[in-house]
């Protein structure tokens, strides 16, 4: 029996909900679709966005034959089986493949198709949840067209579940019905995913059968649990959560940061929060108030001993603090600058002065031998060279504009003209 995802499959673009901004009348894919001539596409993005079905009326509508293979489970064979109907006289056309989950196919797969695609023979639509740029290789991308799928907003996800709920209703003869406050929490729990929602109403359509009695919005919010989380630790939504997270402690917005906290949690990611914040803390914090380290690793040894739920309220703690706190990207810009300096080969040769000299031999090879001692001298500050000669004017660390580093470059900057006077 086919799912109801597939039983309300659109069969025309103009009834694909959501993905305005590739498919209104006037956008570039609308238009290349609707002329006939397609060239190789990749479809990029999150799942039960319409990337299938998009495909499928396309290669309706394509005069070629068509092939559906699916990366997941294909196999070298397959696409020799593919390539072999380019060369009969069965498709003069050529062929149009098919080919989901792209990203599953390792570089001898994705290079068996390239001479085919490139002569025309194999016109190819590609689809993925993951980022083509990181999973698929160049030579593949250079002759694709790669369109990004955004996840459906809830009102579109309206539209879908309502075709839906009349199609079950049509085909199993009932009277399922949804109120608008369940209709409002369904197009919101799914989390953008249109297959998500459709699976639920076929739970929602049993329930009612089966129990004879209206459905609920209880009843919704047990069939969506947790449904809303578009989260993959090894994918693209991982990255982008993780990234949304730590750039608005960054940007000093602590309700967007609890926010991805809340998401996080609700993943149950509890490693992947603690790194982070442990990074933040000394990237984006950092010289502008250092004790927000040792805070942040207290609230985070508390978290992990804790474990989910109690563990909710010290990373809640780190995370304002943070976002709340003052900000310097110093250390990091400093370390950087240095790091790119020794990666192109400077610096390699020590001062005389600063070389190990506690050994026999040392004063015979003159290491050490003028080195000055700060502590000796007032203010235990003493002017002398220590970086490398092909760098001794580098500057690396640049105080930040915030009171604690202004204060510290003040009283720096009079130890040294005090000591040089």
């Amino acid at each position: 029996m086919n799912p109801l995802s597939d039983l309300i499959r659109p069969d025309s673009i103009d009834d694909i909900v959501g993905q305005q901004h590739l498919l209104s009348k006037g956008c570039a894919l609308y238009s290349i679709i609707s002329s006939g001539n397609i060239p190789n596409m990749i479809f990029y993005g999150p799942s039960g966005c319409g990337k299938t079905t998009l495909a499928n009326i396309i290669a309706a509508k394509s005069d070629r034959k068509l092939y559906k293979l699916n990366a997941t489970t294909a196999s070298i064979s397959d696409i020799k089986a593919v390539i072999e109907d380019c060369n009969m006289f069965t498709a003069p056309n050529g062929v149009l493949l098919y080919l989901d989950e792209i990203q599953y196919f390792n570089k001898r797969q994705q290079q068996s198709l390239l001479e085919f695609i490139e002569n025309g023979k194999i016109t190819l639509i590609a689809s993925t949840t993951e980022n083509p740029y990181f999973y698929i290789y160049n030579a593949i991308l250079s002759r694709c067209t790669v369109f990004e799928f955004k996840s459906v907003a809830p009102d579109d996800i309206k539209i879908a579940v309502k075709r839906a709920i009349q199609k079950l209703n049509e085909k199993n003869n009932t009277e399922l019905f949804l109120d608008d406050e369940s209709l409002d929490y369904l197009s919101l729990a799914c989390g953008g995913d249109v297959r998500k929602a459709i699976n639920s109403i076929e739970l929602l359509s049993i329930i009612s059968q089966n129990g004879n009695e209206p459905v609920t919005l209880e009843h919704v919010k047990q069939c969506t649990q947790k449904s809303s989380m578009r989260y993959d630790r090894g994918g693209d939504a991982h990255y982008d959560i993780l990234s949304a997270f730590q750039k608005s402690i960054r940007g000093s917005d602590e309700n967007a940061a609890l926010h991805y906290l809340a998401r996080l949690i609700e993943a149950d990611d509890l490693p992947s929060i603690c790194r982070r914040l442990l990074v933040i803390a000394s990237e984006d914090i950092g010289l502008a108030y250092p004790n927000a380290a040792v805070i942040v690793k207290a609230c985070v040894d508390s978290a992990m001993m804790l474990g989910f739920p109690e563990a909710r309220i010290p990373l809640a703690q780190a995370v304002i603090l943070l976002a709340t706190s003052p900000k310097s990207n110093s250390a990091i810009c400093a370390v950087d600058a240095a790091l790119d300096d020794v990666r192109r080969g400077k610096g390699a040769l020590v001062p005389q002065t600063l070389k190990d000299s506690h050994y026999a031999g040392a004063k015979s090879l003159s290491n050490g031998i003028d080195y000055k001692y700060p502590h000796n001298f007032k203010n235990n500050y003493i002017q002398q060279q220590y970086l490398p000669d092909d760098l001794k004017n580098a500057v690396y660390y640049k105080y930040g504009d915030n009171k604690l580093e202004r204060n510290t470059e003040e009283y720096w900057r009079k130890i040294k003209n005090d000591t040089e006077r």
